[in-house]
């Protein structure tokens, strides 16, 4: 494969909501160190995560405090086998797939990362039950029409409103109180958009998690963090960051910000960025590639690599 090839890639990592049966199994048990990694996760997050993302635990696979550690292992397991073939131009993640590009850019180690992951899974769920919230993606409405709706709910409700998904160009996520959710729900209804309610155990990237965004970011200050030898593109800035003091303090923001993936997107294909790699199960984000880049008139590309037998058929060395 050609150094250009690589030069224009970016690898990206997903985030809740690409949980599935089975993910991460074949590759594991094609490989110790796959295992071994899972096993530690499981340590740090005191769950049985194989057993309930192996076995197919529908109930508690949904729950965010396994997800978001399961769903690392399961992108870090596949990027373990390809990171001595593959030097992308930029690594990013969508929400805690981001921590995942943290570890493949050399920014924390996967021990330091995975423990930020499990703390980070439990405190949001635990945010969740004490500021109830939720969340809720609309669809079919442009993002200047949901940011009206947002703000008429936001003002008729006196609660907590906001995007917190740019996900693509007609679908954002709105997150808040509860009252406020369901009342932009409603209005989005009312001039012919998509809403869905999202099986979400908070309102996550909004103010509702300050706290708990607080708890971690002193966490992460006790961590050592390392420049990267690849830029990350960030979800709160929608830009790539090489700077290491920069990486700290944007992360200590993303658990209450908006996660501007559309934007990042485009930035990278402003910086001639014309293939897409997901590493993780699902193909959540290159729907979300295929739908931001849908109006491009100039060649792109975008795969997931979510198995080993993904893995196996891209014919590296």
């Amino acid at each position: 494969m050609s150094a250009e090839y690589l030069n224009k890639t970016t690898v990206m990592f997903p985030g809740q909501g690409s949980q599935e049966r089975g993910m991460g199994r074949d590759v594991a048990e094609a490989y110790t160190e796959v295992m071994d990694l899972w096993k530690k996760g499981e340590k740090m997050a005191n769950a049985p995560l194989r057993e309930i993302y192996w076995e197919g635990d529908e109930q508690a696979m949904t729950e965010t405090s396994y997800q978001q550690p399961a769903l690392v292992l399961t992108s870090l397991g596949l990027w373990k086998v390809l990171s001595s073939r593959i030097r992308p131009k930029f690594f990013a993640g969508h929400s805690v797939g981001e921590y995942t590009a943290l570890i493949a850019a050399g920014v924390l180690n996967q021990d330091q990362a995975l423990e930020l992951v499990s703390l980070r899974g439990r405190l949001m769920s635990e945010a969740g039950q004490i500021a109830a919230g939720k969340m809720a993606a609309i669809m079919r409405l442009s993002q200047e029409k949901v940011q009206e709706l947002v703000d008429q709910a936001s003002e008729l409700t006196g609660e907590t409103l906001l995007i917190a998904n740019y996900n693509t160009p007609f679908q954002l996520v709105v997150s808040g109180a509860e009252n406020a959710v369901d009342k932009v729900v409603e209005l989005a209804k009312q001039n012919k958009g998509k809403p869905v309610s999202l099986p979400v155990s908070g309102a996550f990237h909004s103010p509702l998690m300050k706290e708990a965004a607080q708890e971690l970011a002193l966490r992460m200050e006790k961590m050592q963090w390392h420049s990267p030898h690849t830029p990350v593109h960030l979800n709160v800035t929608a830009r790539e960051e090489s700077n290491v003091d920069n990486l700290l303090t944007t992360m200590q923001k993303q658990m209450i910000s908006p996660v501007y993936w559309t934007q990042l997107i485009l930035d990278q294909w402003e910086k001639d960025v014309c293939k897409w790699w997901e590493i993780g199960p699902k193909k959540v984000l290159t729907n979300l590639v295929k739908n931001i880049l849908r109006e491009s008139q100039e060649p792109w590309e975008v795969k997931t690599v979510g198995s080993l037998e993904d893995i196996n058929n891209l014919g590296l060395e």
